[in-house]
């Protein structure tokens, strides 16, 4: 019975309306609707209602990729990321890589820059050295006056900078791609004193560098809730271990020997297998509360086995896909939706990973 066609009760793809559509809809012509969904001055207003009502009618969404095409319009980006193991800037790495892919089909092309971020100089200078040909650049970057002043000459040159995990606030910036790091830090802080019911006894603090303002407000945060609410627990000044895993092992290991009464460990940057590696030697594992930051292959592992308690977690793909939507919706005169371009704060236990 019958030839080739489409099954009976198959779904069949809806068909997306073209400028045409709306046109003959509307009765006006093509160069009138390019007219009114571009907002152009010198259309009626009787017209105008009218090409709105066909649009709405046909569910007409403009195709911006086609558009940019059309005009020979693109744009490029600048990711500058941190050199070294940081098993969190790997993924977020691997994260801006599959991002570029999804925004090569808009018109928007990323180049990834691996520069040491823990150096203000060698930040700075890469950001002063960038090529003319980038419309936009986003930085994980470091709250220092040289690298502030190197975002606010992009910024002057018209170039548009995001600021990616770590924020530079004072500078020039157009946004800010990141969790909210002085609350990541006061949770940490309440996790700590539930989980330490009522101990006493001191808690250690280990960043990676306090000049990157995530770590900075991270400690703040931290030492807010610690000495307000938990007036038992006395924190130590913080640490620096540079994200760097044999740093952290010493430091760990050190602060171990040094105070017998250590409780807990809030490590608010990185280096986190140093950490567990110190811990696990010194047979205290299960006694030390150790709270860190990004759910990664390795701080997956600490949690499974129990030396690690809880991970404040946040998602290196969202982050990546936010900063190019943002860096291409100013690029284009486009709007952002706040709420989309939110990161939020996860926490993670041994009972709730994915």
């Amino acid at each position: 019975m019958g030839g080739a066609g489409v099954t009976a009760g198959a779904p069949t793809a809806p068909v997306r309306a073209t400028l045409e559509d709306v046109a003959r809809t509307a009765g006006v012509s093509l160069a009138t609707v390019d007219r009114v969904i571009n907002r152009r001055e010198g259309v009626r207003a009787k017209t105008v209602a009218r090409v709105e009502a066909a649009v709405a009618k046909l569910g007409y969404r403009a195709d911006v990729a086609a558009a940019r095409l059309a005009r020979g319009q693109s744009f490029r980006f600048a990711f500058v990321l941190p050199t070294g193991g940081n098993s969190f800037m790997t993924h977020l790495t691997e994260q801006v890589r599959h991002t570029a892919d999804w925004l090569a089909g808009q018109r928007g092309f990323i180049d990834i820059l691996h520069v040491d971020v823990f150096d203000p100089d060698l930040l700075a200078g890469a950001l002063e050295t960038l090529s003319p040909a980038y419309h936009g650049v986003a930085v994980i970057a470091l709250d220092h006056p040289r690298v502030r002043a190197a975002i606010d000459d992009l910024t002057t040159r018209g170039v548009a900078v995001v600021t990616l995990v770590s924020d530079a606030p004072s500078s020039r910036r157009l946004h800010y791609v990141g969790i909210d790091n002085p609350a990541a830090g006061r949770t940490a802080a309440t996790l700590m004193g539930r989980y330490l019911g009522g101990r006493e006894g001191t808690v250690a603090v280990i960043a990676g560098s306090l000049a990157l303002r995530d770590h900075a407000e991270r400690q703040f945060g931290f030492h807010q809730i610690l000495s307000s609410e938990y007036p038992q627990l006395r924190a130590l000044p913080p640490l620096e271990g540079r994200d760097d895993s044999a740093r952290t092992r010493e430091l760990t290991a050190a602060l171990l020997v040094r105070h017998p009464d250590l409780r807990g460990i809030y490590c608010c940057g990185a280096g986190n297998r140093g950490i567990a590696d110190a811990l696990e030697a010194s047979g205290r594992a299960r006694e030390v509360v150790w709270i860190t930051h990004e759910l990664t292959d390795h701080t997956r592992r600490f949690l499974v086995r129990g030396t690690c308690d809880a991970i404040i977690n946040q998602d290196p793909g969202h982050e990546a896909r936010s900063a190019a939507r943002v860096l291409l919706a100013h690029c284009a005169g486009e709007p952002i939706s706040p709420d989309q371009e939110r990161i939020r704060i996860d926490i993670f236990l041994r009972d709730n990973l994915p």
